[in-house]
């Protein structure tokens, strides 16, 4: 009775390095959590932080890049507007450009062109909201740059001169760039390029990146229908994510560095446990020649690797977190969050444990009389 308690009593040191190792690969697992979390933050938050349920692409538009690839006009944002199924639907303008402020500190902004008063404008914790056409808004995080409230930011090669009004209550990025809200028309002017005190083509009024839409009730609208008759190629939201400069390629790389450590994390585990079954095969078959169960066996077996992966993963974990806590507004693109780390966490254990039982099924081939003196 207890075997798997004793026995983890008895061979104490080798559980206890199995369960070192269990640990460090649960840390590395909350730390690339983390930094995953952190890259998605970085690259799209001022995104996840738009009420919106898609955006409206020029048709044919690369998926790369595409916000600063693509160009809608006012008929293709009224087309969607006439949809019943769309409650609001703005024009909305992304660029990034790099300026400085009055005081020479450089800043590099992704400008976010809205109609001030429309759903797309943010709400302000700091300052007053857009009010001129030279009123800009920032993302929380430009106070990290140097940049302060009443600044004004002039926009390289272009001499287009803004008034930080005001910064949001959070964090807003856009391609690792902080986010500047800004009044549509000042947004087309920049985009079509034009200096400061030169004549802006009409036409440029008229344009934006995207139609950004928000359906009825808050549901996604029918976008295949909305394309057909606007000439656009809608994204939702979340489709709209790999519009954001490398944004898919980080997500990939992260994607494939995490898939490897739970294959390692499971050959690791189901190494220990083979080497493990077979130094114990010889008290595995005393106990069958004693008339226990193979299900007896096999919950014994399992019983070890539970205690040593779930205690392995909660130690790895806090450690985890601990260092994670110190990489937190550090600078590096690093975000702690529950569910990605309890997801890991959870894996690591369900997948050791699937390492731990495939090295355990030979229990099930061994022979009571090896016991008795049979093979000597």
């Amino acid at each position: 009775m207890f075997l798997a308690l004793r026995e983890l009593w008895f061979a104490r040191t080798r559980f206890l390095l199995m369960g070192a190792v269990v640990a460090l690969i649960s840390i590395l697992m909350v730390i690339l959590s983390g930094l995953s979390s952190g890259l998605v933050v970085d690259g799209v938050s001022a995104l996840q932080r738009t009420p919106v349920q898609a955006f409206a692409f020029a048709e044919g538009t690369k998926t790369d890049s595409a916000f600063s690839r693509s160009v809608v006009t006012e008929d293709q944002a009224d087309a969607w507007r006439a949809r019943p199924d769309v409650a609001r639907a703005e024009l909305f303008g992304n660029t990034i450009v790099n300026a400085k402020t009055d005081s020479g500190v450089p800043v590099d902004l992704t400008l976010f062109g809205i109609r001030p008063g429309s759903f797309l404008e943010p709400s302000v914790a700091e300052g007053t909201p857009i009010g001129g056409d030279t009123d800009v808004v920032l993302s929380d995080s430009a106070r990290d740059t140097g940049v302060e409230l009443g600044d004004t930011i002039v926009i390289d090669r272009l001499g287009t001169r803004l008034n930080v009004v005001g910064f949001t209550s959070d964090k807003r990025t856009f391609g690792h760039v902080d986010v500047a809200y800004l009044p549509l028309n000042t947004w087309q002017e920049i985009h079509a390029g034009v200096r400061l005190g030169e004549q802006v083509p009409p036409s440029a009024y008229t344009e934006a990146s995207v139609v950004a839409i928000e359906g009825l009730g808050g549901t996604l609208p029918d976008l295949a229908a909305g394309d057909t008759e606007a000439g656009t190629a809608a994204k939702t939201l979340e489709e709209s994510f790999d519009a954001s400069p490398g944004y898919s390629a980080e997500m990939m790389t992260m994607s494939m560095i995490i898939a490897f450590l739970y294959a390692i994390s499971a050959l690791v585990v189901g190494a220990f446990f083979t080497i493990w079954t077979v130094q114990r095969s010889r008290e595995i078959a005393v106990l069958r020649a004693m008339g226990a169960s193979t299900g007896f066996l096999l919950r014994d077996s399992l019983l070890q690797a539970v205690i040593v992966l779930v205690g392995s993963v909660a130690v790895g974990v806090l450690i985890g977190l601990g260092l994670g806590s110190g990489l937190e507004g550090s600078g590096m693109p690093f975000v702690l969050e529950t569910g990605p780390i309890v997801q890991g966490a959870v894996l690591l254990v369900v997948l050791g444990l699937v390492g731990a039982a495939l090295a355990v099924a030979r229990i099930v081939r061994v022979d009571p009389l090896a016991a008795l003196g049979e093979n000597r």
